[in-house]
C-alpha cells in the first residue's frame, strides 16, 4: 500500500497541499520550519515574479482548451497565485475560467480529467448522502454549487462531465468578490444521462444509464438538500444549469425551506435589469416605458421577467400593466393566451392576442398567430429583444433592422453562451442597426469601430451578480436568499456605470473592475439582508467594514 498522505513528512504535505503551497515564495525561515531546505531551489520569490512566470506558462498554451487546463492545474498545485493571476486580469482569464471555454472543458471533460475537483454524488449513493458528504475535508462549507449536468450552458446533456460549470463559477465566487475558497464546494449529482455518445465512449466517467426521472428525481434532490442541512447547516445552495422542467420546481420547491438560489434564473434576471437600467440612461426611455420582447421561454427568460415586473411595481406600475410589458417567443411561436401545454410559470405572460394587427403575409404557426422573430417585433413593437434561446443567429440581419426601423435607440441582448449560441454577435447588432443599437451579450465581444465611432459592448454576464450576492451572504450568514436581493444587486450595479462608459455604448461597469464593483454591490446587499432581518450575524455599525474584513486576498 502507498503511504498516506497523513504519514509523509510535513514538507510533502505542504508543497502537495494547493491551499499552503507558496512555491519559491517560502522564506528562509519558513523552509527551515518545514523541512523544505533543498526541496525548492534557493532563490526567494516575489509573488509579482511567480505570476510573470504563470503568464509566460500560460500564453505559451496552444489553443483556448490547453490554457483551460494550465489554469486548472494551477489551481490544483498553488491556489494563491491561481487567485492572484485571475485578479490580475479578468478580462484576459475569465472567459478562460469560464464561459465560453467552460463549454469545450465540459464536452470533453472526459477525456481531460486529470484530478477530480468537487464531490460526485450518484444514485449508487441513495440513503446515504449525508454519509458521502462528510467525506469532503472541510467542515464548514458556506457554498454549493450544484447541477445535475442536463442542461449545461447550451450545450445540452453533459452529465458528469458538467462539473467545469459548478468549479468554474465558485472560482468566481473567488476571484470576483473574495469568498474564500475554502468555504465553496462544487457538486454534481449523478443521475444517469440520456448523451449517446458519452453512454458509448469509454472514457465517460460518470454512471452509464438513462437518467432517472419523476419523483424518484425528486426524491434524490430531496435527500441531497437535507443532507446539505444536516452536514453543512450554514451553507447556501446555488443550482446551475438544470433544464427548464426542473429548475422552476426545484426553486419553488426549496427557495422558503432553505439558503438556496438558482443563478439560471436569479442571477439572470438581475444582470439582464441592470442591464436595462443602463440602456434607459443610455436611451433617456424610463424602465416604465419598455416592453420586452424574449426569445426563448424558459426559466431564465420568465426570471427576467419576473424581476422587470417587480421593478415596474415598486415604481408604481400595477402588476396587470407591467406583465403586458413582457411578451415571449417559443420554439412555436409568440407566446398566446390560447397556447396549448403551456407552463404554469409561463400563463400569466400568456397574453390576450384579439385586438393586435398583425403583419400581411405573416408566417402563422400551428399553436401561435405568429412564427417568425420578425413579424412578433413588427406586431408587438417592442423597445428591447432578450435572447434567452441558445438559438445561434435567431436575432438575424432581418430581425435587427425592424427593432432598428421601431426604436431610436435599440435594445439588443444576446443573452445566451457559450459563444457558438449567442443569437447575434454585438457587431452585427451594431452594423445591422446602423450604429444604434444597445448591446448586452451573454459571451464577451471585442470592441470595434463602426461609422467612425468606438463601441464597447457590455457583457451581461451574471458574474456581475451572483458572486457579490455570495459575499453578502457569507458576510451576513444569511438565512434565506429572496428575489428582492437580486433587484438591490441589479440597482447597485447599474448605479456604478459611468457617464463615460455609456458614452461608448458600455451599460455595465467594464469587466476590469469587476473586483471592485463586485464588492460594492455585496455591501449594499448585505445592508439589504440586514434591512429586512434575514442575517444570522448581529447587525454592526460598519456594514462596509464587516464585508471588507471577510474578503480573500490572495498575496503571500
Amino acid at each position: 500500500m502507498p503511504q498516506s498522505r497523513t504519514d509523509l513528512p510535513p514538507s510533502v504535505r505542504t508543497l502537495n497541499d494547493s491551499r499552503l503551497n507558496l512555491g519559491c515564495a517560502f522564506t528562509d525561515e519558513q523552509r527551515e520550519e518545514l523541512g523544505l531546505v533543498g526541496l525548492l531551489p534557493d532563490g526567494i520569490e516575489t509573488l509579482e515574479i511567480q505570476l510573470d512566470r504563470a503568464r509566460l506558462q500560460f500564453d505559451a498554451q496552444g489553443s483556448d482548451l490547453a490554457k483551460y487546463q494550465y489554469l486548472s492545474a494551477l489551481q490544483d498545485r498553488q491556489e494563491r497565485l491561481f487567485y492572484a493571476l485571475l485578479r490580475s486580469d479578468f478580462e484576459r482569464y475569465m472567459p478562460i475560467v469560464y464561459t465560453p471555454t467552460v463549454g469545450e472543458a465540459c464536452q470533453k471533460f472526459g477525456h481531460i480529467l486529470r484530478r477530480p475537483k468537487g464531490m460526485y454524488l450518484s444514485v449508487k449513493r441513495r440513503g446515504n448522502l449525508a454519509k458521502v458528504l462528510r467525506n469532503w475535508p472541510v467542515r464548514d462549507v458556506r457554498f454549493i454549487v450544484v447541477t445535475d449536468g442536463e442542461r449545461i450552458l447550451g450545450l445540452g446533456d453533459q452529465g458528469v462531465c458538467g462539473m467545469g460549470i459548478p468549479v468554474g463559477k465558485l472560482a468566481l465566487y473567488t476571484a470576483c468578490a473574495g469568498v474564500p475558497p475554502e468555504a465553496a464546494l462544487p457538486v454534481v449529482l449523478d443521475l444517469g444521462t440520456n448523451n449517446e455518445s458519452f453512454l458509448a465512449d469509454p472514457l465517460y466517467p460518470g454512471l452509464k444509464m438513462p437518467r432517472i426521472t419523476g419523483d424518484e428525481y425528486f426524491s434524490f434532490v430531496d435527500e441531497f438538500v437535507d443532507a446539505v442541512q444536516e452536514v453543512f447547516p450554514r451553507c447556501c445552495i446555488q443550482f446551475e444549469d438544470f433544464t427548464n422542467k426542473h429548475a422552476t420546481p426545484l426553486l419553488r420547491r426549496y427557495r422558503d425551506r432553505v439558503c438556496c438560489f438558482n443563478d439560471d434564473i436569479q442571477g439572470t434576471a438581475s444582470v439582464a435589469v441592470a442591464g436595462l437600467f443602463g440602456a434607459c440612461r443610455v436611451a433617456r426611455k424610463p424602465m416604465g416605458e419598455q416592453t420586452l420582447l424574449f426569445m426563448g421561454a424558459g426559466s431564465a427568460g420568465v426570471g427576467i421577467a419576473d424581476l422587470f415586473v417587480t421593478q415596474l411595481m415598486a415604481d408604481g406600475c400595477s402588476e396587470r400593466d407591467a406583465l403586458k410589458r413582457c411578451w415571449f417567443v417559443n420554439s412555436r411561436g409568440m407566446v398566446h393566451e390560447k397556447m396549448p401545454n403551456l407552463p404554469d410559470y409561463l400563463e400569466r405572460y400568456a397574453h390576450d392576442v384579439a385586438g393586435l394587427t398583425f403583419p400581411a403575409n405573416a408566417r402563422v404557426g400551428v399553436d401561435s398567430p405568429l412564427k417568425d422573430l420578425v413579424d412578433v417585433v413588427e406586431t408587438i413593437r417592442p423597445t428591447a429583444i432578450i435572447g434567452v434561446s441558445t438559438v445561434a443567429h435567431a436575432f438575424n440581419e432581418g430581425v435587427v433592422r425592424a427593432m432598428a426601423r421601431i426604436n431610436a435607440r435599440p435594445i439588443i441582448f444576446p443573452l445566451s453562451n457559450p459563444t457558438s449560441k449567442s443569437e447575434c454577435t454585438a457587431e452585427e447588432a451594431i452594423r445591422w442597426s446602423d450604429g444604434r443599437a444597445i448591446v448586452a451579450s451573454g459571451s464577451p465581444f471585442a470592441p470595434l469601430h463602426y461609422g467612425g465611432k468606438l463601441f464597447v459592448p457590455g457583457q451581461g454576464n451574471n458574474v456581475y451578480i451572483y458572486p457579490a450576492v455570495g459575499m453578502a451572504i457569507y458576510a451576513t450568514e444569511a438565512t434565506r436568499v429572496t428575489d428582492a436581493m437580486f433587484l438591490r444587486a441589479a440597482e447597485s450595479l447599474a448605479s456604478q456605470t459611468t457617464e463615460q462608459d455609456l458614452s461608448v455604448g458600455l451599460i455595465y461597469p467594464p469587466i476590469s473592475s469587476i473586483f471592485e464593483t463586485s464588492i460594492e454591490v455585496a455591501i449594499a446587499v448585505a445592508r439589504f439582508i440586514f434591512h429586512t432581518g434575514l442575517a444570522r450575524v448581529r447587525e454592526p455599525a460598519d456594514i462596509e467594514q464587516l464585508v471588507r474584513s471577510k474578503v480573500y486576498d490572495p498575496s503571500f
